[in-house]
């Protein structure tokens, strides 16, 4: 198609994944039900309704859907996206963008540029300029010892186990371990295993499940010690309406 947006809409079952791959468009990735964690080269995401992820031209990513997936795409053409982010972005989807994606994925491939999807498709990219963008993105390490030990934590983030513990599984010392963190990272351990905390709890909150549960899910022993992390990563409190605000009824 010669559109400079094509939309799409998807349902995936629960644990189907997306292998390594990329597009000759920029993409937004948004899900009107379930969670997606998508993975880059150098990061991680947990992408949860009233989220999406913006992706440019180009860049390889896979995706998991661990409960399922409604999935709802745009696909932009390089003069489309000219405009926007160069580097994959998180965005806090709005109520009107979300309306206009929905709207975009009932028209046909082949939309009227001057009629209703051309409107859909200028108000779209002007919502997708105006989105905050979020501070989700966890680094992802390419050591084969350092992404066994991150995908067991990505699974289970409440793990109490310490980085000596993960050196005993993964035959590393802990020195060697703490070198590749920060080397591949740009982080120590524990601020790397907190920003995925946080970031989880970002998607779970945003998901609609109450705080406290929440900062157990996620491996907080106390509501303040957790309420203290969120605050100082996203500038708000985790019973935040602009934290807590969930997706319409799937579409």
């Amino acid at each position: 198609m010669d559109r400079p947006l094509a939309a799409y809409a998807r349902d995936y079952p629960e644990g189907d994944t997306v292998p390594r791959h990329s597009h000759d468009r920029a993409q937004l990735l948004y899900a009107t039900a379930g969670i997606m964690r998508v993975t880059t080269d150098a990061e991680h995401y947990t992408v949860p309704p009233a989220r999406a992820l913006w992706l440019p031209a180009g860049l390889p990513h896979a995706v998991a859907m661990p409960r399922g997936l409604a999935m709802r795409a745009l696909f932009l053409r390089a003069d489309a996206a000219r405009d926007l982010p160069t580097h994959p972005a998180a965005l806090s989807v709005s109520a009107l963008l979300r309306e206009l994606i929905l709207a975009a994925c009932a028209e046909p491939l082949e939309w009227d540029e001057h009629g209703r999807g051309g409107h859909l498709a200028t108000l779209i990219l002007e919502e997708i300029r105006r989105a905050p963008q979020l501070p989700i993105a966890v680094p992802q390490p390419r050591d084969a010892r350092l992404l066994r030990l991150t995908a067991a934590l990505s699974a289970d983030p409440a793990s109490p186990l310490t980085l000596e513990d993960w050196a005993t599984r993964s035959g590393a010392s802990p020195r060697t371990l703490r070198r590749l963190f920060l080397a591949e990272t740009g982080m120590g351990f524990a601020r790397w295993r907190q920003a995925l905390r946080l970031a989880e709890a970002a998607a779970l909150l945003a998901a609609g499940t109450p705080p406290a549960r929440v900062a157990a899910a996620v491996g907080y022993a106390s509501a303040p010690a957790f309420g203290a992390a969120f605050r100082a990563m996203f500038g708000a409190t985790p019973g935040g309406r602009e934290v807590t605000a969930r997706a319409h009824t799937p579409a």
